[in-house]
């Protein structure tokens, strides 16, 4: 299977969950959490963990759920 820009952007993040105050470094500005936490609560968003209060995406669902909504 050909890798994408998706592929390439979960490779290089340094763990395998991605903090909803961090979506906005780790998507390159494309995405902030603010936004996020929206489409959460509209059951719209991607995939999350919660732990101690705070909502974390696993990197590989963040991708996918990024490049589901991508514009092609």
């Amino acid at each position: 299977m050909k890798k994408d820009v998706f592929d390439e952007m979960v490779e290089k993040w340094p763990s395998a969950v991605v903090a909803r105050t961090a979506v906005k470094k780790y998507s390159g500005g494309l995405i902030s959490g603010k936004y996020m936490a929206n489409l959460d609560s509209q059951g719209l968003g991607s995939e999350r963990v919660k732990v101690s209060g705070r909502v974390a995406y696993p990197a590989k669902s963040l991708a996918n759920w990024m490049r589901d909504r991508a514009c092609n």
